[in-house]
Formats: structure tokens, sequence, C-alpha cells
């Protein structure tokens, strides 16, 4: 096997790997492996920004969308209802003055809807970013640590099926939670 790190991405027909490989070498040729712990890391890394973050991306814009520009409320025409006659009560006259009830200062008043909007977005961007440099480190790694245990030889392919995995790990854990949010 080449001491050289194939490019990214270098996947090839995976029927190599799968269809008549009894009584042949274990490196196939026209297939791609990956010997190195951080070139597994690597490849774990770009297949996991590819496939996890554009979820996050759009339920970051959903959230986006929904803080900058909050649904109208629909109401429907008033409708006629017949009035009772009603005795005033005595205890509150209409000579006592009235006073003007005072305005509560609203908190973080220099920052908008669209501002708290762009932070929601940010943060989603910012945390799909982390879940995938986390993720691709603890899976590449200990994919790597178990193949080379096993004397076994990497696929490209591999890399790709656990970021496949981890976008499906993912998606059952980021959905119900920011349905809740949202």
């Amino acid at each position: 096997m080449s001491n050289t790190t194939p490019s990214w991405p270098s996947l090839y027909n995976p029927a190599l790997e799968i269809v008549g490989i009894a009584h042949r070498s274990p490196i196939q040729p026209g297939a791609a492996y990956l010997e190195h712990a951080h070139d597994i890391f690597r490849f774990t890394l770009y297949w996991i920004l590819i496939f996890y973050t554009p979820p996050f991306l759009i339920c970051g814009s959903y959230a986006f969308w929904n803080y900058a520009f909050p649904p109208s409320i629909q109401r429907s025409p008033p409708e006629a209802y017949p009035l009772s006659f009603m005795v005033p009560n005595p205890r509150f006259s209409s000579d006592a003055p009235r006073t003007q009830p005072t305005k509560l200062p609203r908190t973080n008043e220099r920052r908008s809807r669209v501002a708290f909007a762009l932070i929601v977005l940010f943060t989603f961007l910012t945390l799909s970013l982390a879940g995938a440099v986390i993720a691709s480190a603890i899976m590449g790694f200990i994919v790597a640590g178990l193949y080379k245990a096993g004397n076994f030889h990497m696929s490209t392919w591999i890399p790709f099926l656990l970021a496949i995995i981890q976008v499906i790990v993912g998606m059952l854990s980021l959905w119900p939670s920011i349905v809740e949010l949202i």
C-alpha cells in the first residue's frame, strides 16, 4: 500500500469492495484507502460539514424568519353581541382623577428583532460547526483506532458513511427540541 493520502473525496465504485472479493487481496486495484488518523479525521470532517450543516442552516433560517418577521395574527371580523344592562358600581366614581400607567422600559432597547434573529441564526451555524468538528473527531479517531487495531485498510467510503450516520442521529436529536423552541 502506498503512503500517499488520496485526494478528497476519492470515492470509487463500491462494487470493488463488495462483489467478487473471495480469494482476492484486501487492497483492491482502483480503490482508495486511508492510513493515517488525521486523514480519516479530515475526510470525516469534510463529509460531516457537507451533510450536517445544511439542516442546521435550514432550521436556523426558519427560526430567523419567525423571529425577524413573526406571522401576523389573522383576526376574524367582530361579531355583534347584545349587551346587557349593567348597574354602575358606586365604589368607582367617574369624578376621581385617572392616572395614566407608566410605561415600563423595554429590556434590550438597542437590540431589534432582526438583531436577535441574527443572533439565533449565527448560534445555529456555530453549533453546527462545533457539532461537526466534535462528531468528526470522536467518530474519526475511534474508527481509525479500530481499523488500526484490526490491521484493516479503511476505504474512503467509510468517512462518507460515518457522516450520513451522524446526520441521521443529529436529525433525531435536532428536530423535536427545535420544534418546541420555535
